[in-house]
């Protein structure tokens, strides 16, 4: 069964599983540091065997496409370049552009460096295990008991 029709060098980077009326954006970023995040609704449906949708403007300023993820405000990105460093910035600082865009810059790199991965992280550690422990009823008051 096929899933997309690939033509020439293309090449398919990644895949986001969606539900109706998610508040989501879709995020993607170019090996060159060129990323933006687009509505869903930007997007339409397409049937099994068909092209795909065009979600960034490729050209040699922006490097090929190396990710895409569905991803809120609440989450942070952590980005590794090839060159081991990685870097951590706020998805909500990165604005919300059209499919047939390029993007912004995201990050600066090094001459010769290249994104080599990128995953959504919790905006705050420290929150996520807070909101765990509340819901687990296991959370204590967080100020300090005279003794």
């Amino acid at each position: 069964m096929r899933g997309v029709e690939i033509e020439g060098d293309n090449r398919v980077v990644g895949m986001v599983c969606v539900e109706p009326d998610d508040d989501k954006t879709i995020l993607v970023l170019s090996e060159n540091g060129y990323g933006k995040r687009t509505d869903l609704d930007d997007y339409r449906v397409t049937n099994r065997g068909g092209k795909g949708v065009k979600t960034i403007n490729v050209t040699e300023k922006t490097g090929n496409l190396v990710s895409i993820q569905a991803v809120s405000d609440d989450n942070d990105l952590m980005i590794i370049n090839r060159s081991g460093i990685t870097i951590r910035t706020s998805v909500s600082d990165i604005r919300v552009a059209g499919r047939a865009t390029q993007g912004v810059k995201i990050i600066d790199l090094r001459e010769g460096d290249q994104i080599a991965s990128v995953t959504p992280v919790p905006k705050n550690d420290e929150q996520i295990a807070e909101a765990e422990a509340i819901a687990e009823g296991d959370a204590t008051e967080s100020t300090p008991q005279e003794s």
